[in-house]
């Protein structure tokens, strides 16, 4: 039973709006509730768009984590709950997309400047050296720095994504990013890397 005001209902009467009182409330019942209203939905739309079930099931679990942590992000008068998770869902999707898209038009770039330098030995033993002396630099950042550079350019993450995934405002990631790349530049030019790079 969920209390809202004077009365206490079960999860199933409560209107969607209802809900999300509830789930602002820290009520996992209610979440529950929405989830099974709604879940088939996002996932519907999730799969069309990603055309991957597994990648489909990690949207819906994301957006219905975002509602349990920002329900007050909902907002009944711009329309019903369903249409607010498709919309989240939607923009989700659309990111990993895009995200996976550029990271296939890196990995194409790379291979092509790869093919047309002639890469050899030597700049391979050089790579190697390279990303020993990165590693180390790396491994001297500070948590809240290093966690983000790894998930955006090791993880091949968007901004957004990355944000998401710390719960942390996307400008924060950023900033965070930054200041750790200027530190790493600084590291690798001490180690005689940086000039190179």
């Amino acid at each position: 039973m969920i209390y809202l005001g004077d009365e206490a209902l079960p999860a199933s009467e409560l209107s969607d709006a209802g809900l999300v009182v509830a789930i602002s409330r820290y009520h996992q019942e209610a979440l529950a509730e929405a989830y099974r209203r709604h879940a088939g939905a996002v996932f519907g739309l999730a799969r069309r768009l990603l055309s991957d079930v597994s990648l489909a099931e990690e949207v819906v679990q994301e957006v219905f984590l975002r509602l349990w942590n920002t329900p007050e992000k909902f907002d009944p008068g711009r329309g019903s709950l369903r249409s607010y998770l498709l919309a989240q869902c939607h923009g989700r999707s659309v990111d990993l997309i895009r995200a996976e898209s550029s990271r296939r038009k890196r990995e194409d770039r790379d291979v092509r400047e790869t093919a047309e330098s002639g890469y050899d030995v030597a700049h391979e033993v050089w790579d190697m050296a390279v990303a020993d002396q990165v590693r180390a630099a790396l491994v001297q950042l500070p948590d809240r720095e290093r966690r983000p550079i790894e998930l955006a350019y090791l993880g091949g993450c968007t901004y957004r994504e990355v944000a998401v995934m710390l719960d942390e405002p996307e400008g924060t990631v950023k900033s965070r990013i930054r200041s750790g790349l200027k530190r790493l530049r600084v590291d690798l030019a001490d180690s005689g890397i940086g000039g190179q790079l």
